[in-house]
């Protein structure tokens, strides 16, 4: 397993550059003084529930009968949806969130621990079982990371631009869509050699 490849391939799917405009949206309606102590509760909360499906998910795939084929397949198909909602943006499906505080919903679920980011997860750590605590380092690198641009999105997109913004979450998406094509060929292939055996 590449350590390094699973961190960058968590990073785009965790998408911060494409999350910073909503979470400044969101965060933008609730006092300043409260904003930082709320993104941090929220990137924390995201953390642990990505990290409760690395060590937990195996029990629930068994529990469900889901095969790692059918995890890879299904995965790969919903990170190319994913990563063509990221190069054809199209309206936010976050609904509107009115006034009130968030809390987990949306920013930890689903803009971080999206379906995605878990179906990433699950896959390699069901591959890879024997290396938890590396792919561990990998989600906590991506996170932070992710953490980081997020806390000071407000400056980066001062600077960026709503453009450029927006060019480097499509760039990000370009590049998903191959890692989603890949996965889900991997599927295909683990599938079909199980079954012509």
């Amino acid at each position: 397993m590449n350590l390094l490849a699973l961190a960058v391939t968590l990073f785009l799917v965790l998408d911060p550059f494409g999350n910073a405009a909503i979470f400044h949206s969101v965060l933008a309606k609730i006092p300043e003084e409260r904003r930082s102590k709320i993104l941090i509760r929220e990137l924390l909360i995201a953390l642990f529930i990505l990290l409760g499906f690395l060590f937990a998910g195996k029990y629930l795939l068994a529990f469900l009968g889901v095969r790692p084929a059918t995890l890879s397949i299904s995965g790969g198909i919903l990170l190319f949806l994913i990563a063509l909602g990221m190069v054809f943006p199209t309206r936010s499906m976050m609904g509107e969130t009115g006034d009130e505080e968030p809390f987990i919903v949306p920013l930890a679920v689903p803009l971080i621990a999206g379906p995605s980011s878990i179906a990433l997860i699950l896959l390699t750590a069901t591959k890879y079982p024997q290396e938890i605590p590396m792919i561990a380092v990998a989600v906590g690198a991506a996170w932070l990371v992710s953490a980081v641009i997020l806390y000071f999105s407000p400056h980066l997109l001062h600077f960026l631009g709503t453009k450029g913004t927006r060019a480097l979450e499509r760039l990000m998406g370009l590049l998903l869509i191959l890692v989603a094509v890949q996965m889900f060929l991997d599927g295909v292939a683990t599938y079909s050699a199980s079954s012509a055996l």
